[in-house]
């Protein structure tokens, strides 16, 4: 019997990449999302316009679904500016009502749930509030922290007592994928970056802080960990961690990512991508003209991505930031290898960017 998955989410960075692996592997897909994703691959799926914020529209959409097996549940709703979201109680409380506004009308319709991959990150271990144990594991008691994180989890596991199905929940590091006007999706934000530069004749240098390490994955690999876990009886009712398996540091990658958008890397120009890609939002629009691109705002390629690119940049930072480093042995040991060298997410993901016509090409 073919399998059918709902990815909710599914217009984001995780969730586009989610559409085409499950695509790949053979399975039906019902996409869910308020916009249509954008995936390479041609085969049918079903995609349901939907603002998992609002429970009527919700139920009216979802629960005239039936045969729904598998749920990827990649959703997420960010405030403007992003970080201070992170610690807010009412986005906390909405991110919970959606899962609930998503998975009930599901659970209640004719669908025969097997399995549920609920989408967290390393703000489990609280990487936005404190330093993180080195490295982070998932047999780590719960960090005491308010995190909407928490309150899908509780919500998911108790519905999984009542209606016998499976979860697994993963956490992944900065997650590099293809959607724009993302809450968090560095890709838009270097292209954009960058094509300002150039049009202005400005340096491309690192704008952020101080030199870090850190750990990334990409939006591919993830979705494939996402069908994997679908289908592994040993990852029913766990948590992993998931990176491409390698490190980073900005500087040194600086020039794949120069080369990758057609400029020259140049010494460090310490800036905020917050105040700098919106006060440029002219020359985004000049850039967009000249070479015949998408017709996005600046607005509409960021998202809040910007904000986030200052979190990931160590913006204004002269001490290092504390280590952010997960252990990913477990989802290894579990029987998911695959890896990605991380210069490589970043090329790929620009290219496609510049293939799809979002950013300038080289």
């Amino acid at each position: 019997m073919t399998q059918k998955v709902l990815i909710a989410g599914a217009s984001g960075v995780v969730g586009a990449s989610a559409v085409d692996a499950y695509l790949a592997a053979g399975w039906d897909v019902v996409a869910l999302s308020r916009r249509a994703p954008e995936v390479d691959s041609d085969r049918p799926f079903q995609h349901l316009a939907c603002d998992l914020r609002d429970a009527a529209s919700a139920t009216a959409v979802l629960s005239s679904l039936s045969g729904v097996t598998h749920v990827v549940y990649a959703a997420l709703y960010e405030k403007p500016g992003l970080i201070a979201g992170w610690q807010d109680a009412e986005q906390m409380q909405t991110n919970l009502a959606m899962l609930d506004n998503c998975l009930k009308p599901l659970l209640a319709g004719a669908n025969a749930i097997a399995h549920v991959s609920l989408l967290q990150g390393t703000k489990a271990y609280g990487i936005h509030l404190h330093p993180m144990p080195i490295p982070a594991r998932e047999r780590a008691p719960r960090d005491d922290h308010a995190n909407f994180y928490w309150l899908q989890e509780d919500w998911l596991k108790a519905a999984a007592d009542r209606h016998g199905f499976g979860w697994t929940i993963l956490r992944p590091q900065l997650i590099l994928g293809r959607a724009h006007g993302a809450a968090m999706n560095l890709i838009p934000v270097l292209g954009a970056h960058a094509a300002i530069c150039r049009e202005t004749g400005q340096p491309f240098g690192f704008p952020g802080g101080i030199a870090y390490v850190w750990e990334a994955v990409d939006a591919r690999l993830l979705a494939n960990v996402f069908v994997w876990a679908s289908g592994a009886e040993v990852a029913r009712g766990q948590h992993y961690n998931v990176t491409n398996g390698d490190v980073f540091e900005w500087r040194n990658l600086w020039p794949a990512i120069s080369a990758a958008l057609g400029v020259a890397p140049g010494p460090d120009a310490p800036m905020s991508m917050a105040e700098f890609l919106p006060a440029n939002a002219s020359i985004w629009d000049r850039v967009v003209a000249r070479h015949g691109l998408r017709k996005l705002s600046i607005e509409a390629l960021l998202g809040e991505s910007h904000h986030y690119a200052d979190f990931c940049y160590a913006h204004g930072a002269t001490t290092p930031p504390p280590a952010a480093f997960v252990s990913a042995i477990k989802l290894r040991r579990a029987g998911f290898t695959e890896v990605c060298d991380t210069e490589d997410t970043f090329r790929y993901w620009i290219a496609d960017f510049q293939r799809r016509g979002v950013l300038p090409g080289v």
